[in-house]
């Protein structure tokens, strides 16, 4: 059978690729069983999809894993998923290492406990010379949060003389955010049938396409992947120019309807 890879067009890949992995505890619910049966089946297909990126030669993938507003959550899944987390980290360094992926993590990691923080920064440290796909974790962020620390960044900058409120543009705030070393994403995929960006990268994700289908999490596997892609690149990206002017701005052998 024919994979959907095969359709692909490697010569137009997102560079960046988001992905806000939703409905782990609707398919929990939907088997009977409760919310981390869903979250440990979640990490399944975290590691299909970190596997499919890094087989196109996708550059960068951000997973949002757990919000500023998940510690609201039960105590019990809280706890569950933070022990989910140092598990499988233990577990998936040494394949990281193995395919070539560093790890990185953006988010408030002062609000993690201690344990979860010492293993992270360990993955951290062993992934950091590897130099394919950039696998980010959004752990503990939300994108309020990001924006309001980088304000206060900002302010006490202008305040101490270091920073001129009139040089401040697009590229210096971008600068302050946690994801100033990561260009912005081109693709974001939410699973689960649900039409929102739930607090995940608003300022990065001005231009970015989104893409939503009704697959929960669990059931998320490279096909579903490269369906996402497929559909990206029937895209054409204006950036708030008209599509004659993209056109025209294309090599010759590339004019084409998108």
């Amino acid at each position: 059978m024919e994979s959907l890879k095969d359709k692909i067009d490697l010569q137009r890949l997102p560079s960046h690729i988001a992905v806000i992995m939703d409905g782990n505890g609707r398919w929990a619910k939907e088997k009977g069983q409760d919310r981390l049966f869903g979250h440990y089946h979640g990490v399944e297909s975290v590691r299909d999809i970190v596997e499919g990126c890094a087989e196109l030669g996708i550059e960068y993938l951000t997973l949002y894993a757990f919000s500023t507003e998940n510690w609201d959550r039960p105590d019990d899944e809280v706890s569950g998923l933070m022990e989910l987390l140092v598990e499988t980290i233990k577990k998936e360094v040494e394949t990281l290492n193995k395919n070539n992926i560093r790890l990185h993590v953006i988010g408030d990691m002062d609000m993690m406990p201690d344990y979860a923080k010492a293993e992270l920064n360990e993955a951290l440290a062993d992934t950091q010379s590897n130099t394919g796909l950039n696998l980010i974790m959004a752990l503990s962020y939300s994108s309020r949060w990001e924006l309001i620390e980088a304000v206060k960044k900002i302010a006490k900058d202008v305040e101490s003389g270091k920073l001129q409120p009139q040089s401040i543009d697009h590229k210096i705030f971008q600068s302050y955010l946690c994801t100033s070393g990561f260009p912005d994403p081109e693709l974001m995929i939410r699973t689960s049938g649900e039409y929102r960006i739930s607090n995940f990268l608003l300022y990065q994700l001005a231009y970015t396409e989104l893409y939503f289908t009704n697959v929960l999490w669990p059931d998320f596997r490279k096909e579903n992947l490269y369906e996402a892609i497929l559909d990206f690149q029937r895209r054409e990206r204006r950036f708030g120019k008209t599509s004659s002017q993209i056109q025209q701005e294309l090599p010759a052998n590339d004019q084409k309807v998108l």
